[in-house]
């Protein structure tokens, strides 16, 4: 489902104020102006990446990734 270009905004607003926040070390309590978009703004408080969740790494990442890419350029 599609969200309007206003609403995706005002939840990015609410993670960052939630992430701002913790830092300063306020309660984990959603303020009145930020209930509408309460879940941005504990995933902002609790440091969870706001969009998609991050995609677990799959446990065979090293039979997939190539070795001279993981070490580099050779003499670097």
């Amino acid at each position: 489902m599609a969200v309007a270009k206003k609403d995706q905004e005002r939840a990015n607003y609410a993670w960052m104020y939630g992430a701002q926040a913790r830092k300063d070390g306020k309660e984990r309590v959603v303020p009145e102006f930020w209930q509408e978009h309460a879940d941005a703004w504990l995933q902002g408080f609790d440091g969870v990446a706001f969009g998609e969740q991050p995609k677990p790494v799959s446990p065979d990442m090293e039979a997939e990734v190539d070795e001279d890419a993981v070490d580099g350029p050779a003499g670097t």
